[in-house]
């Protein structure tokens, strides 16, 4: 078995997951969008998209279920983009057929003039 470096699975997610830009996320809101924060706690204290449901990636597996029903349009997002398409290749294979990973992340966003509370 060949040995994957961690930037081998997240470019591997990538390659599999829809992504979305920050910037046209910003551009074109969406109301049926939920989207969702992936980053810690700290993280997510700090500021975040307005509305975002908020789940660390370490307890997502767990906690999405309860909170995102399969059949809705989500959109993940992390800091930079890379954590946010590891969550959306997962919940792929949890059954979520219509979610994307924001490339850029959360400063893509900020940098896009996206609202933030």
């Amino acid at each position: 078995m060949t040995e994957k470096s961690g930037r081998d699975l997240i470019d591997e997610a990538k390659a599999r997951v829809k992504q979305v830009s920050a910037a046209d996320s910003v551009k074109n809101p969406d109301p049926d969008i939920v989207y969702l924060d992936c980053r810690e706690a700290n993280e997510y204290a700090l500021g975040h998209i307005p509305g975002a449901v908020f789940i660390p990636r370490g307890t997502m597996e767990t906690k999405v279920e309860a909170v995102i029903p399969r059949e809705k349009k989500v959109v993940i997002y992390c800091a930079s983009g890379n954590r946010s398409a590891l969550a959306a290749d997962t919940m792929q294979q949890m059954g979520y057929s219509d979610v994307a990973s924001m490339s850029g992340g959360f400063r893509g966003w900020v940098e896009a003039g996206g609202e933030v509370e």
